[in-house]
């Protein structure tokens, strides 16, 4: 039997280093070798038990943001996917009758299948694709001279894509990115893009006000030992934010939102709360009378995928700088202290 090394989940804080079996694929499926493959914040989360879709006493091979090339193909598809072609994978693969796929919305399936969810997914030297990805498009050819580890990064920009597409983030807006983390430095680089006037972060941390105002916002704000609320009135001329992002997990931010947003204001719930503790005071009265829209996003859609591919193929936005940490597979559980540390913003495994 042929093996590959793969990192695997064994339980809450359990990820084993260990030989596997290769994939077998079929004849409508392609088998992918890892080229790279990042830890993000999900991935942290799987490994700490927190995940709903890894359940007591699942075994399974994590990683969804992964670009890998060609190592074979089933004879049905070999023509179109040739030995050695690199190629993003989409994550997430809806059931295909629901209303949701066929909204085009396959990431909110409730009984959707996803890469290093539920199925085995890229910590791993080989990755299997199988024929309901193969249909639904889930394999984007990267263009010539992207790192894969930057072009991995199409899965959270699509998120960040999905999460500024709601509220319509465009030309002459004020922009707040509430955290800035990785997905909040995404949200600026891509509010930048997309033609915002003026971005304001919010971020405790030193280190990630520098790496935002390095990336692309015009200002950042310590919320602990400044006036947040005060600055976004000086930068807006009295008017608040037109759009605001809450891009960490934290109960006062979203709370807050509502204050800072300016009226007609559009606000976009990014980051998910707790599960244990996710309720919020939700003043109703400031939505009411300031008319605002407050939206939330959950992770990404294949078509999603596909305009973040295109956004990253095009060269029009440079990621690069948000690949901070790389180790080899074999040092996986490394990788995963390097990314939970508060300083990397994407660390990348290299099988």
């Amino acid at each position: 039997m042929t093996t590959m090394l793969a990192a695997v989940y064994h339980g809450p804080h359990d990820l084993r280093i260990e030989r596997v079996p290769k994939p077998a694929i079929g004849p409508d499926e392609v088998l992918l070798r890892v080229l790279r493959a990042n830890i993000c914040g999900t991935d942290l989360r799987i490994l700490h038990g927190g995940h709903r879709k890894y359940p007591p006493g699942a075994t399974r091979i994590p990683g969804h943001e992964v670009v890998g090339e060609v190592a074979a193909a089933g004879n049905e598809v070999a023509e179109a996917y040739p030995t050695g072609r690199r190629y993003f994978v989409a994550p997430n693969m809806g059931r295909g009758d629901s209303r949701e796929t066929i909204s085009g919305n396959n990431n909110l399936d409730p009984e959707f299948d996803a890469f290093g969810i539920t199925l085995d997914g890229a910590f791993a030297e080989y990755m299997r694709v199988p024929a309901q990805a193969i249909r639904q498009g889930n394999l984007m050819p990267v263009a010539e001279g992207i790192d894969p580890a930057v072009a991995a990064l199409i899965e959270p920009l699509a998120c960040v894509w999905r999460g500024q597409n709601k509220i319509g983030v465009g030309a002459g807006d004020v922009a707040l990115v509430m955290g800035a983390g990785p997905i909040g430095v995404l949200h600026v680089m891509l509010a930048r893009l997309r033609g915002a006037t003026r971005i304001i972060v919010s971020e405790p941390a030193a280190g990630r006000r520098e790496q935002a105002l390095a990336l692309g916002a015009d200002v950042a704000v310590d919320p602990l030992h400044e006036d947040l609320a005060a600055l976004v009135a000086a930068e807006s001329g009295g008017r608040g934010a037109d759009v605001v992002i809450t891009a960490a997990p934290v109960k006062a931010l979203q709370e807050q939102a509502l204050d800072l947003a300016a009226m007609g204001g559009r606000i976009n719930y990014f980051g998910g709360l707790a599960k244990d503790d996710p309720f919020i005071r939700f003043n109703s009265n400031t939505v009411h009378y300031k008319e605002l829209i407050v939206t939330g996003t959950t992770a990404c859609s294949t078509y999603d995928c596909l305009r973040a591919a295109e956004i990253v193929n095009s060269g029009r936005l440079d990621l690069s700088p948000l690949i901070t940490g790389a180790f080899p597979l074999a040092e996986a559980n490394a990788a995963f202290a390097a990314a939970a540390d508060g300083t990397n913003l994407r660390v990348t495994l290299i099988p």
